[in-house]
């Protein structure tokens, strides 16, 4: 992996390819490798960009971060850093999952200029419910305590269609190896700004740039009736439903994910050149 000073911590990322870039951004309490699949079916034709947020992976967290929260919009503003550390100063397509889409939400309000297109993948656009956001903010004050291992376990049954568990062993038990390897802080970081991410639904309307929603049919977090929803109030957005897969798309179903990534960033020209 390489790395990238921005203002409030190094960048771990991977970057492989050429051409237009294309920016992932991973879900919580993850990392890059959530996107493995992704990366290899998108590299022979587009710059493909991987980081870890601040906190996960190989990027350090803040000193003051677990207590503070990181906030949606500051994890914008750590990518739109990254872009300029890295000398990305082209459009990008910018492909969110899960936590990654509510950053990306908050990348498509601030550098909106800064998009050539849009993903999102198993994410909402609505603030948390009270009872999720105490939830979170449960999480947030006991991770410390409780331990990664434990997290995961709370987790691990929402993330996956029920079949997978049986039929995608291999992916379950890397998805449970990057939240026990995730640090305490980082989750409660991460769940303290979720917790206070405001809702979205009134910018969906304005959303200019071509844009793909993409959900697994069985996602019980971010239910395919509420993507569709999204995808119905952005202008001309396409609904792309993913068979076989609940939350974790991504690694339940690569195939059908890898096949709408690569058929709707083939829309744009820039990335063969």
């Amino acid at each position: 992996m390489k790395s990238a000073t921005i203002s409030t911590t190094n960048i771990a990322y991977v970057d492989r390819g050429n051409g237009s870039p294309v920016l992932l951004v991973h879900g919580f309490p993850l990392d890059h490798t959530m996107w493995r699949a992704q990366i290899e079916a998108l590299a022979d034709r587009c710059r493909v960009l991987a980081p870890d947020l601040r906190g996960f992976g190989r990027t350090p967290l803040g000193k003051t971060d677990a207590s503070s929260g990181i906030a949606m919009e500051q994890y914008a503003d750590d990518l739109a850093e990254f872009l300029d550390a890295i000398g990305i100063d082209e459009p990008v397509v910018l492909s969110g999952f899960s936590m990654g889409g509510y950053i990306a939400w908050q990348f498509v309000r601030k550098y909106g200029d800064r998009l050539r297109a849009l993903v999102q993948c198993d994410t909402r656009a609505e603030a948390d419910s009270a009872e999720a956001r105490a939830g979170r903010l449960k999480m947030a004050e006991n991770a410390a305590e409780w331990g990664s291992g434990r997290v995961a376990e709370m987790m691990g049954l929402k993330l996956f269609a029920p079949q997978s568990f049986t039929t995608k062993r291999e992916a379950v038990a890397l998805i449970r190896a990057v939240v026990e390897h995730t640090s305490p802080a980082a989750i409660a970081a991460a769940q303290r700004g979720m917790a206070a991410r405001p809702d979205v639904t009134s910018l969906l309307p304005t959303i200019k740039v071509p844009t793909q929603i993409i959900v697994g049919v069985e996602d019980a977090i971010s239910p395919p009736a509420e993507m569709k929803r999204i995808a119905a109030a952005i202008p001309n957005a396409q609904f792309v439903a993913i068979p076989a897969a609940g939350h974790m798309t991504t690694v339940e179903n690569p195939v059908a994910v890898n096949d709408a990534l690569s058929r709707f960033v083939e829309g744009f020209r820039p990335c063969f050149l």
